[in-house]
């Protein structure tokens, strides 16, 4: 018997976590975290214990290190899991860092419990080179014959270390070849390779964030941002950008640097005047890190070292760690006209330090709020991307505040690939699915891109 279970993200885009058996054993392929309304069989933002059994668990397979895809791995722990947690080079980097945080916010305060749980995923870590298989399990069984399971993680192209993971699959006489896309990369997005089809498949796992839309290409979004900074640079205001600390960010410091080189100070406007805080001492992390693994960077990323620039990491940039500096920040800039782009977590504005941002500076017409990515049901990101353009208001931390600033959204920065991109992932590989499921995703965005795939591939399409 070969199944496939889903414990998260059907409901909506966060909570990814979907388990495959082989025989009596099998592997989750992420466990993550819940935001806003969405929850699975009673699990949600306020209920994160695990709540399937997980006794025939080997393994954890991790696609990449966004909160909504391992946050729940602490409680996975908790719940008794004993297996390795298999993922991508980079991720291996990536993952404590990421669920330190995470442990910080939501978990405990305590130093020693929280290096002991560190500890214990930094020893269940299990780096596995992109494009190699590796065997999770293999046993034969007088009744069943032989029962095995090997995977191999393959570039998605949304944040680095991303990985979709295709599972070779065996339970006696069934054979097949299962893939698992975690969330796919938009083509031709900064920093990294575009995912490239599976040569093969029998059934398909697939994410639906963007199903029912398509982004604008590069180059429209890039001059949607230089028109966005260029306002900034005209009255002096502050555009500020809720963006989560891994990928987007990154992405956004590269298309910027790229601007600046570009522009300089070039008349009217004089582009060195402008300045670029990263308020958030875990995005300023992960930026590191980003910098340090910059072999896995695409070609075009790799060019411009080579040149001898920094794409993140270029003069007009700062960098505000210590809270007491975030405050002052967040003051000086509220008082000012100095132009000043600032991203700040969390990507959602459901907490962190772009709260502050925002109670200061949503109500000046001066100001811009720039959204990058995914805006989940219920949270205050949501809110101000619906209300904003309508001069409404929202509530941060129980109290209304009127949205006067100029409101936007530029989806090509989602690092999400839209409802084409998805399409051509599947209509790329050799042989069509013959099942395809289509979890993490609204339920527009679901339908439409199943009535995308019905009219498009000869699958079994299902929305579970």
């Amino acid at each position: 018997m070969i199944d496939i279970k889903h414990h998260g993200a059907t409901s909506g885009v966060t909570g990814s976590c979907h388990e495959l058996l082989v025989g009596e054993s099998g592997i989750l392929i992420d466990c993550g975290l819940f935001q806003g309304e969405e929850e699975s069989n009673g699990a949600g933002a306020n209920s994160l214990s695990v709540d399937f059994p997980i006794s025939h668990i080997c393994a954890l397979v991790v696609t990449h290190v966004h909160i909504d895809h391992v946050g729940r791995i602490p409680y996975l722990l908790a719940a008794g899991f004993e297996g390795p947690i298999i993922c991508s080079e980079p991720s291996a980097v990536m993952l404590p860092e990421i669920l330190e945080d995470a442990l910080k916010i939501g978990f405990t305060r305590d130093r020693a419990l929280i290096e002991r749980v560190l500890g214990l995923i930094r020893s269940r870590l299990v780096p596995v080179p992109y494009d190699q298989w590796h065997s999770v399990f293999s046993h034969s069984d007088a009744d069943k014959g032989e029962v095995s399971l090997s995977v191999r993680l393959q570039r998605a192209g949304h944040i680095l270390g991303s990985a979709y993971v295709e599972c070779e699959a065996r339970s006696g006489e069934a054979l097949e070849r299962i893939v698992f896309s975690g969330d796919l990369g938009a083509p031709h997005a900064p920093l990294l390779p575009e995912p490239k089809p599976p040569e093969r498949c029998d059934r398909l796992v697939i994410e639906s964030t963007y199903g029912d839309k398509d982004h604008e290409n590069r180059e429209t979004r890039r001059l949607r941002l230089k028109a966005i900074l260029e306002h900034a640079l005209d009255d002096g205001g502050t555009v500020l950008i809720p963006a989560f600390s891994i990928g987007r960010t990154q992405e956004l410091l590269y298309e910027i640097e790229g601007l600046i080189h570009e522009f300089g100070e070039a008349e009217p406007l004089d582009w060195s005047r402008l300045e670029i805080v990263v308020d958030s001492p875990l995005a300023a992390n992960f930026t590191g890190i980003y910098d340090r693994l910059k072999h896995f960077w695409d070609a075009e990323a790799l060019e411009r070292v080579q040149q001898g620039r920094h794409p993140l990491s270029f003069d007009q940039l700062t960098v505000i760690d210590d809270h007491k500096d975030h405050l002052n920040a967040v003051d000086y800039l509220a008082r000012t006209h100095r132009p000043c782009v600032v991203l700040a977590g969390s990507g959602m504005c459901a907490g962190g330090r772009v709260v502050n941002y925002l109670k200061a500076m949503l109500a000046e017409p001066r100001n811009d709020v720039l959204f990058v990515g995914y805006q989940a049901a219920g949270t205050p990101g949501r809110d101000i991307l619906r209300y904003g353009p309508r001069g409404g208001w929202v509530t941060l931390d129980n109290r209304r505040y009127d949205i006067r600033a100029r409101v936007h959204q530029v989806g090509g920065y989602s690092a999400h690939a839209g409802q084409s991109d998805l399409v051509r992932f599947v209509t790329g590989m050799a042989g069509v699915p013959a099942e395809i499921r289509i979890v993490h995703g609204d339920a527009n965005a679901k339908q439409t891109l199943k009535e995308c795939f019905n009219q498009t591939v000869s699958a079994r399409v299902l929305i579970p």
